[in-house]
């Protein structure tokens, strides 16, 4: 295993890592919108928030030798289902090559975020 990590991305807030490579995978853990720079939240709403949040899966996936096109597997946390297709609008747009993916509201995200996104994905 091969720990990744990168400043471009949030730092994990707790213990864990922001990706681990193993094999020929990355397993990375859920992203929410973290402003990397700041440490603070943003985005004001599910579509602004959807956005950071791919931005700094792209770049756990550049610190990692990848990129989105090799995204085999997403699993998409949403604190409200009726965000759903403003989401799916920001998602599409980074997720060109439609990994597979589960998509489900929960209760609560951490620090009372609108969504949170973890991936899979092949290495190249």
């Amino acid at each position: 295993m091969e720990y990744v990590s990168t400043d471009k991305a949030p730092a994990a807030i707790g213990p864990y890592s922001q990706a681990i490579k193993a094999g020929d995978f990355l397993y990375a853990s859920g992203q929410i919108p973290i402003n990397p720079a700041t440490g603070d939240i943003e985005g004001k709403d599910i579509s602004e928030q959807a956005d950071l949040v791919c931005k700094n899966i792209g770049e756990i996936l550049k610190a990692a030798g990848t990129d989105f096109g090799h995204v085999v597997k997403t699993t998409c946390f949403l604190a409200e289902m009726s965000d759903f297709a403003p989401f799916n609008a920001v998602y599409e747009k980074y997720f060109t090559s439609k990994p597979a993916r589960s998509c489900v509201a929960v209760k609560k995200l951490p620090k009372d975020v609108l969504c949170e996104v973890e991936i899979i994905a092949y290495l190249k």
